[in-house]
């Protein structure tokens, strides 16, 4: 099996209420590309949370009481803080220099996934959240791309997140539509035959990851990319069913928001 990664070049900085479809539409015929059944498209978080219009102005930011004390903290802006607080389910982690969180989607992540890098010129403090429901942008990404090309497509938004006990980030899979977000071997047979019994792949976290290699994380502006040539067994499902609640966050190492 031959994978292909084709970043779309030209993709211009997104802003609120831009269609992502026409864009990539764009791209594609920029670059030469036909769109094929079974393709993939990889968008990075950060468009499609631009085009939902989660942009926030610091400036614009109140922060409360406990925001301030966290702040003092964990050596943060009270106003970043104030975000985060408002996107976090509980807190897992807070000291100086790191605030790790349960976001209310379920992922555990620092500053509840908001961004602050490739949003803004220096001097006009903004921040981007999450996407509302990733899930649901992918579908309906996946369903107007199916419908403009009429081909059966699916689509990916990644994020870059860091893992716990493993330095680095890398691209993970928030939103899903159009394939299954896990490829479940467990009754298939090893090379020797020994039967597998709990080797569940994340697969959509492994396009993701893919696809970040040839995004870049810098300045490269190439956040849309289409994977060729993966074919999938099982049912199409969603970004929410990688989630798996860590049984590490006891009440001891929780304190609810």
């Amino acid at each position: 099996m031959t994978v292909e990664l084709h970043p779309l070049s030209g993709i211009p900085l997104v802003e609120q209420g831009d269609d992502l479809v026409a864009l990539i539409a764009d791209g594609l015929a920029r670059d030469g590309i036909t769109p094929r059944d079974g393709d993939i498209f990889v968008l990075a978080q950060k468009i499609v949370s631009k085009a939902e219009g989660r942009m926030v102005l610091l400036s614009q930011v109140v922060p409360s009481g406990r925001a301030i004390e966290l702040a003092n903290r964990v050596a943060k802006d009270p106003r970043l803080v104030e975000l985060v607080l408002s996107e976090a389910a509980s807190i897992v982690l807070a000291k100086p220099g790191v605030l790790l969180v349960e976001h209310r989607l379920g992922f555990v992540m620092p500053n509840a996934g908001i961004d602050q890098s490739n949003v803004g010129r220096p001097g006009h403090e903004k921040a981007l959240l999450l996407p509302v429901d990733p899930d649901a942008s992918a579908e309906a990404l996946r369903e107007r791309l199916s419908r403009k090309f009429d081909e059966r497509f699916a689509v990916v938004i990644n994020d870059s997140v860091s893992r716990a006990w493993r330095n680095g980030t890398c691209g993970v899979a928030i939103g899903c539509a159009g394939l299954p977000v896990l490829d479940d071997l467990r009754g298939m047979t090893d090379l020797f035959g020994r039967v597998l019994q709990f080797s569940i792949t994340g697969y959509a976290d492994e396009i993701a990851a893919a696809a970040s290699l040839v995004m870049g994380q810098c300045d490269e502006g190439t956040p849309v990319v289409v994977v060729r040539g993966l074919k999938w067994r099982g049912f199409t499902s969603t970004a929410s069913e990688l989630l798996r609640r860590p049984s590490v966050l006891t009440p001891e190492l929780v304190m609810r928001v």
